[in-house]
């Protein structure tokens, strides 16, 4: 075995992702390492539904995806990590001995628990928003590091099964269980962290969901990452020959902005300093990353907490022709005229720019959120606006739940690991630091003063009178890519070269993204600069409401936020053209 490089594959980068990836990364090329993260915040909540109708509490798509490759990868000598155990990662790991004897194998499988605080006396203090949490926790899940996969793997482990891990973690537990790094190791732990936010989200690395799409080829064919590990905590971004997509500068860096805040990006192991990481081609499909350095941990550990807030409807109406917006009011006035709007807990009702008329109630009343409001809308489609049809049938309401972020000390939460039943002694012992929190371009901060402009939301980045400019989409020069992360949205932006990005610093303040994109101008917006990337990150704080779950908006997940900035039309020095 060539222990100077770690080949980890990633197979999913949801709970639904493509069945195949799995038999693709096993049978595409040599890896050493198979990782799946299936544990999106949503999905905890999804899971725990489940689990409610007698359902199992893990991800069965995992399995169907081991049933594929589980004969390949012991013959190969190629280990499985996955987190897909979700709320029972005991019950998952005994499914897959279960399918292991099926298929006349004998793997040694591990699983990792220990992150299941539910039931516990927790601070349910809002770690985003300061509120304090009244109703009863769900689900309760801190997130854990790579420490128990390690020792997992170390244990002989050829499957290992975990819950509620940091995505980063499918990857730095293997890292210490190959090179041995220590609590102490901040650097290579960091470069593992970074590794494993790039290859996370499947073929987000490799040209999906890309910006510049157009570039990428092949891509109903793209194939899944591989970040090839080395000692130092540096790595090479690619894919296997052969398949569709891209690994390129851009698509890791569009990966790299993918739900981060800050540019310190804080973890059980190690807090990893996204600006000191470096990028470089290395060849097609190759691109390598080194220069990240670490920082002791935080003393605390994140909590996923998920509760039930109550029922939900939606009903969409679409608007034609003229007068669009007169419509949209009588079309509010005859639905209210029949169920009083003040009667919901919450009622969210948006018009969008392609005249659809989209309302949602909220109430912990399953009835009232019902047919008693998805009828009411129906019956006013004689007697309201000419020109009415709808996309949604009328129909009852749906629970909903709400993520929930809370922090633990990390002392309180100690993981426990097990090897075909049999616990594992794990070393706990981890030096923890207090960690600052990142501070927002509107401080005057070294990350500002390195980017060679002025930090905050100064006005400037207008073209002076005397240099010819050239109006277009600010999405023919820059990238982006936005998501969420609980109640907020982050949206990245980075362009290809340091002239561009000292403009595109300078231009793109708070206050213009604001102007860009009105939707924005009612919540708080950090930004943070990222000049190493030559990008910038923007957090709108509370976009996204009570979370996914719960958010009323068309695009819940944030998803297309940065496509909507790229589409503005913005003033660009010609010389940037």
């Amino acid at each position: 075995m060539d222990h100077s490089v770690l080949r980890v594959a990633n197979c999913s980068g949801f709970y639904g992702d493509r069945l195949s990836a799995a038999r693709e990364m096993v049978e595409g090329g040599p890896i050493d390492v198979l990782t799946g993260d299936w544990l999106a915040e949503l999905t905890m909540l999804i899971l725990a539904g489940n689990r409610l109708k007698g359902r199992p509490g893990y991800a069965p798509t995992f399995l169907r995806q081991l049933e594929d490759v589980l004969g390949a990868c012991l013959e190969r000598g190629i280990k499985i990590v996955s987190n897909a155990g979700g709320l029972d990662p005991a019950g998952c790991a005994d499914a897959v001995r279960e399918l292991a004897a099926r298929l006349g194998l004998s793997p040694r499988v591990a699983h990792v628990t220990g992150d299941d605080v539910t039931g516990r006396d927790l601070d349910l203090v809002n770690a985003d928003t300061g509120e304090r949490l009244t109703a009863t926790p769900l689900t309760a899940n801190a997130y854990l590091g790579g420490r128990p996969i390690a020792a997992a793997l170390s244990a002989g482990a050829d499957v290992v099964v975990t819950g509620r891990v940091t995505d980063a973690a499918l990857v730095t537990g293997p890292g210490i269980w190959r090179y041995g790094w220590g609590p102490a190791d901040l650097d290579p732990l960091a470069g593992s962290v970074v590794a494993g936010h790039i290859i996370e989200c499947g073929c987000q690395a490799t040209g999906g969901n890309y910006a510049f799409f157009q570039d990428v080829p092949d891509l109903a064919r793209c194939g899944f990452p591989i970040a090839e590990l080395h000692a130092d905590g540096s790595c090479v971004i690619t894919k296997h020959p052969g398949t569709g997509g891209l690994v390129s500068v851009g698509t890791v860096t569009a990966q790299l902005l993918y739900e981060i805040a800050g540019p310190r990006y804080p973890g059980p192991d190690v807090v990893a300093r996204f600006d000191t990481v470096a990028l470089s081609s290395d060849g097609p499909d190759r691109v390598r990353v080194t220069g990240a350095r670490g920082e002791p941990p935080p003393d605390t550990l994140k909590v996923a907490v998920n509760y039930l807030a109550g029922y939900r409807n939606t009903m969409t109406l679409v608007l034609t022709g003229l007068d669009i917006e007169d419509k949209a009011r009588v079309a509010e006035e005859t639905i209210w005229a029949r169920i009083p709007k003040d009667s919901f807990d919450q009622v969210d009702v948006t018009l969008t720019g392609h005249g659809l008329l989209r309302i949602t109630v909220m109430d912990a009343d399953q009835r009232k959120a019902g047919r008693a409001f998805s009828s009411a809308v129906v019956e006013t489609g004689l007697a309201g606006y000419p020109g009415f049809y709808g996309l949604t049938p009328p129909g009852p309401a749906s629970p909903y739940g709400v993520y929930w972020p809370v922090l633990v000390p990390a002392s309180e939460v100690r993981p426990e690991v097990y090897v075909d039943g049999e616990r594992v002694p794990l070393d706990a012992t981890e030096p923890r630091g207090d960690v600052s929190p990142p501070q927002p371009s509107g401080a005057a901060d070294d990350l500002a003063a390195t980017a060679g402009v002025t930090s905050g939301d100064a006005s400037g980045g207008d073209i002076p009178g005397s240099e010819a400019a050239v109006r277009m989409p600010l999405g023919r020069i820059a990238g982006a890519r936005s998501g969420d992360k609980g109640g907020n949205a982050n949206l990245g932006v980075w362009t290809t070269t340091p002239e561009r990005y000292t403009w595109l610093a300078a231009h793109l303040t708070t206050e213009r993204l604001k102007s860009l994109l009105p939707e924005l101008a009612p919540y708080r917006v950090d930004r943070y600069a990222l000049p190493n990337l030559n990008a910038l990150n923007f957090v709108i704080h509370g976009l996204l409401g009570r979370g996914v779950a719960a958010s009323p908006r068309m695009d819940p997940q944030a998803k297309a936020l940065g496509e909507e900035l790229r589409a503005c039309p913005v003033e660009v020095p010609a010389r940037l053209v």
